[in-house]
C-alpha cells in the first residue's frame, strides 16, 4: 500500500537538505579543481608550443625574427591566461540562485543557471554536465586559437583551411601517437591551387590540449579530480533516490485524488 503524502514529502524535503550540502561541497571542490585546472592549462600550453616549435618545426621557428619569437610567446602566454579565466567565468555563472554572490555575478554565458535548485539531485547533475562540458569546449577553442597563432607565424602551413586546424584541436579527435602531451600528429592531403590534380601528403603536428593529458601532468589536479568523482557518486545516489521519490509521491497524490472523486451510486 502506498504511504501517506504527507510522510513521502517529508522524505523528499529531508532528501533536498542531503542533496544541497553534497551539492555545497562538490560546487566547492570545483572551484578548487577549476583554479587549478587554469594554471595547468597555461604551463602545458606553453609546454607544447614549445614541444611544436623546437621538435615539431625546428627550423621554421629558427627563421623567425627575435621579434616574432618573442610576439608567439607573449601570445601563447595571453591564450594560456584568457583560458583560466574563462573556466573560473563559468564556474560563477553555474552558482545557484540561492548564494551570496548570485546578485553579484548575474548569469553571463549560461541563463538557465539563474533558477538552479541546487536542492534537486538531478538539476546538480546537469549543471555538472554543463561544467563538463564547458571545459571541453574550453581546451577545444585554445587549441584551435593556439594553431592559428602558429599557423600566422609560418610554422604551420599558411594553405591550412581552418576547418582542419578545428578538427586537429578537437578533444574527440582519436589519431594520437606517442609523442610529447597536448601534440596531435596527422597527415593530410593538400591540394595544388594551380594543379586541382596536383596534390601532397603533410605531417603536420598541431597543439591539442586533452584533459587527460593535463590531468596526468598535474598531481594536485588529477586529486581534486578525484574528490569530485566521488562526491558525483553521491549526487548520482541521490539523483536515484530524488527520482523514486517523486515518482511514488506521484503515485500517492493520484490515489488520493481518485478516492477523494469517488463517490457510490445510489
Amino acid at each position: 500500500m502506498t504511504r501517506p503524502v504527507e510522510r513521502i514529502e517529508e522524505d523528499i524535503q529531508n532528501l533536498k537538505q542531503n542533496v544541497s550540502s553534497v551539492a555545497t561541497e562538490l560546487q566547492k571542490n570545483y572551484g578548487d579543481y577549476l583554479v587549478q585546472l587554469g594554471e595547468s592549462i597555461q604551463k602545458q600550453l606553453i609546454l607544447a608550443v614549445y614541444h611544436l616549435c623546437t621538435q615539431g618545426y625546428p627550423e621554421k621557428f629558427l627563421h623567425l625574427s627575435l621579434n616574432q619569437r618573442q610576439q608567439l610567446q607573449q601570445s601563447a602566454r595571453q591564450l594560456g591566461r584568457k583560458a583560466a579565466q574563462q573556466l573560473l567565468v563559468y564556474l560563477e555563472t553555474n552558482i545557484p540562485e540561492n548564494t551570496e554572490n548570485a546578485q553579484e555575478n548575474p548569469p553571463l554565458e549560461v541563463p538557465q543557471a539563474k533558477s538552479l535548485d541546487f536542492s534537486n539531485p538531478i538539476e546538480v547533475v546537469q549543471w555538472h554536465h554543463n561544467a563538463e562540458e564547458g571545459i571541453q569546449n574550453t581546451l577545444k577553442t585554445v587549441s584551435l586559437e593556439a594553431n592559428l597563432l602558429l599557423q600566422k607565424a609560418g610554422l604551420l602551413p599558411k594553405k591550412l583551411p581552418e576547418p582542419i586546424l578545428a578538427a586537429a584541436a578537437s578533444e574527440a579527435t582519436t589519431e594520437v601517437i606517442a609523442g610529447p602531451p597536448n601534440l596531435l600528429n596527422l597527415v593530410i592531403e593538400i591540394t595544388n591551387e594551380k594543379e586541382s590534380e596536383d596534390s601532397t601528403l603533410t605531417q603536420l603536428v598541431t597543439v591539442n590540449l586533452r584533459l587527460g593529458d593535463i590531468e596526468f601532468a598535474d598531481h594536485k589536479l588529477l586529486e581534486k579530480s578525484k574528490q569530485i568523482r566521488v562526491t558525483l557518486l553521491q549526487i548520482n545516489k541521490l539523483a536515484k533516490e530524488y527520482s523514486k521519490k517523486n515518482q511514488e509521491l506521484k503515485t500517492a497524490q493520484a490515489e488520493s485524488a481518485w478516492r477523494a472523486s469517488w463517490f457510490d451510486d445510489i
